[in-house]
């Protein structure tokens, strides 16, 4: 399984983490998470996704003037966002916790003697 594979799910969750910090735009957004180490995430992947989390009312975006030529889309949380996010979160800290257990050969029930 590839690491794209694998980040499919878990892609969604880091940018409503990066978005709810401060509103973004696109090209920003595939900048941030190059710099936590997602090298294989460019705008063209990034975009589908903000499309389809704004249909789902989980962020909102806004036009707004740019210093460095045309408008640009910033992306910011909603309520619906934040609420999604904090599921997130809970979400992967169990699965983070799972699955180490289980690399790491480590039981989550306690021996009886």
């Amino acid at each position: 399984m590839s690491t794209t594979q694998m980040l499919k799910g878990i892609i969604d969750g880091c940018l409503l983490a990066i978005i709810n910090d401060n509103e973004v735009y696109g090209y920003e957004l595939a900048q941030k998470l190059e710099e936590y180490g997602f090298n294989s995430f460019s705008e063209g992947t990034i975009y589908p996704l903000l499309l389809r989390m704004q249909k789902e009312g989980f962020v909102t975006s806004t036009l707004k003037k740019s210093t460095a030529g045309p408008r640009r889309k910033y992306y910011s949380l909603t309520p619906k966002g934040e609420l999604e996010l904090n599921h997130f979160t809970e979400r992967w800290d169990h699965l983070q916790s799972n699955v180490n257990r289980v690399l790491h050969n480590e039981s989550n029930q306690k021996e009886v003697n």
